[in-house]
């Protein structure tokens, strides 16, 4: 029996039982698409990530604060106020701290502000010009703050996109109006290009002020030198360790403390939290898939059982057909083709909805899902291992049955 032979015998016995095949490619269909749309969620999500905190800045190390107790309660990191600009003027010493490109001190608080009869809310950032390039933000209107503006403690913000356009018609009218932030009047001198958001944080909704003006006329406070957060940039992706070697020994030293445990600052790479966040997305994206998998196997057993199913009504046609001449191995490839052709017509409708999915998915939940071709060819490739898996049992079944036995059967 040519393989010809058994393709047109394994879809004739399809074709003849069409709803119960129909269903049987049903449930692996479900699973199919269920592993390609969850991995995709999950990819999405992981892509979603790494783009937010790339978003931050390249080369990026962050160092906060460290806690403050009181009344002994210990409050969190960055709770305290041991940070200065002094200590971010010295960590911009090329001499000191040689793989350190560039120092942003900032301060931020969330405060409301008025443009004639519009009104928004968002976050004050307090910082100075260098932090256009450390946060690797450009300027679609206007201008950034200057050195003199933050010498002069002048009285000029510029507005992130998603603030622009509440505030404005458009970023270009934006430019030389007035603005109160809290009261105080500040002029727009300039509209920052939008970078987007991620799950919790708006790239987008801040503006940014001169340090200087922000510590003595926006937030007050008794420590108006400390500062909520030095980041730096490090001069390339090669000296980020050495980058964190010399700013960590530096604040050491400036801070007196002669033990690194006991540190009131903590500096972390960019880096760091890339791995954490894609460590999290990949141990979600493994735990749905296997979730989605479980609709897979029960796919398989519903091939096994089809199959097993069509045996029995088949009995009498086995018979007959190892009486004249057919071997064992010729049933049994019989009913592994009706089997693989289950899986891989279930595993190709899986992929064509997991891809309608991927596409119409992200319109009604808002979150990206990105498909994976490996993804794809993979679950094709499953689909058929599951299917003939399920059809071995069967098959050899049928190649097991006695002629004579066979043919007495009713």
């Amino acid at each position: 029996m040519t393989l010809g032979d058994t393709l047109r015998t394994g879809l004739s016995a399809i074709g003849g039982h069409r709803l119960r095949s129909a269903l049987t490619v049903l449930g692996i269909l479900i699973g199919i698409a269920a592993v390609i749309l969850t991995v995709g969620l999950g990819q999405g999500a992981q892509d979603e990530v790494n783009g937010a905190i790339a978003s931050l800045g390249t080369n990026l190390l962050i160092v906060t604060p460290g806690s403050v107790t009181s009344g002994g309660v210990q409050g969190g990191l960055g709770s305290a106020s041991t940070l200065t600009i002094g200590d971010a003027q010295a960590l911009g010493s090329h001499l000191d701290a040689p793989d350190i490109a560039a120092v942003a001190p900032q301060v931020q608080k969330t405060m409301s502000m008025t443009a004639g009869i519009s009104n928004w809310t968002a976050p004050v950032v307090g910082t100075t010009p260098s932090w256009l390039g450390v946060r690797s933000r450009t300027v679609a209107a206007g201008r950034f703050l200057t050195q003199a503006d933050v010498t002069s403690e002048a009285h000029v913000v510029v507005l992130g996109e998603l603030v622009a356009a509440n505030l404005f018609s458009s970023p270009a009218s934006a430019i030389g109006a007035k603005v109160d932030l809290n009261g105080v009047p500040f002029q727009v001198v300039g509209v920052l290009a939008a970078a987007g958001s991620s799950a919790n944080t708006n790239q987008d909704n801040l503006v940014t002020v001169p340090i200087s003006t922000a510590q003595s006329q926006l937030f007050g406070g008794p420590d108006r030198r400390s500062v909520q957060a030095i980041l730096l940039e490090a001069t390339s992706p090669a000296t980020m360790s050495a980058a964190y070697q010399e700013a960590d020994s530096l604040l050491l030293q400036l801070h007196g403390i002669t033990r690194p445990a006991l540190a009131d600052f903590t500096i972390t790479p960019q880096t760091s939290l890339l791995s954490t966040a894609s460590s999290i997305s990949r141990t979600l994206t493994v735990l749905l898939a296997g979730v989605a998998a479980i609709s897979l196997i029960v796919g398989g057993i519903g091939v096994m059982n089809i199959l097993l199913v069509s045996v029995t009504e088949r009995i009498r046609e086995i018979g007959l057909r190892k009486a004249l001449g057919a071997t064992p191995g010729a049933i049994r490839s019989q009913f592994l083709v009706e089997a693989i052709i289950l899986g891989v017509v279930g595993g190709v409708g899986g992929v064509l909805l997991g891809v309608i999915g991927a596409i119409g998915l992200p319109h009604l939940i808002g979150h990206p899902v990105t498909l994976s071709p490996v993804a794809v060819v993979a679950a094709v490739f499953v689909a058929a291992l599951v299917a003939l898996a399920a059809g071995v049992y069967p098959a050899t079944r049928a190649a097991r049955l006695v002629p004579m036995e066979a043919l007495r059967s009713e």
